[in-house]
């Protein structure tokens, strides 16, 4: 049997796009739904998401519900905030949720550059 491909899904938008952010997190929880590995990366305006109560407050009709997405990921893969983008809206590993972890770009390459990754940026 062989092991599905992992994914890495980097959501640039947040609030700013919604339907682009969605789409990321729809995309993230469907693949760990059918038992890929998820590790999903917040930048720019979706590193908020990360934050309690930002997701469950975002609304966009005929999607599932943000905060669903969201905590999905948490249960069964990796959600991670960049370093820079949590810096230049002053957030702290404290402001998280629990499970999310900040780190960098170089931790996003390796993890797209791993055999068998496929990497989607929305």
């Amino acid at each position: 049997m062989s092991v599905p491909r992992s994914l890495v899904v980097k959501a640039t938008a947040g609030e700013d796009a919604p339907e682009r952010c969605s789409q990321a997190f729809t995309v993230a929880s469907t693949a760990l739904a059918a038992g890929a590995p998820v590790s999903m990366w917040l930048t720019g305006e979706a590193v908020w998401l990360a934050v309690p109560g930002r997701a469950e407050a975002f609304t966009l009709p005929h999607s599932a519900p943000l905060a669903e997405l969201r905590d999905a990921v948490l249960a069964g893969g990796t959600l991670t905030v960049c370093t820079q983008c949590a810096a230049r809206r002053d957030l702290t590993p404290g402001d998280l949720l629990p499970g999310v972890r900040i780190a960098g770009a170089a931790a996003f390459v390796e993890e797209a550059l791993q055999d068998g990754a496929q990497a989607l940026v929305y």
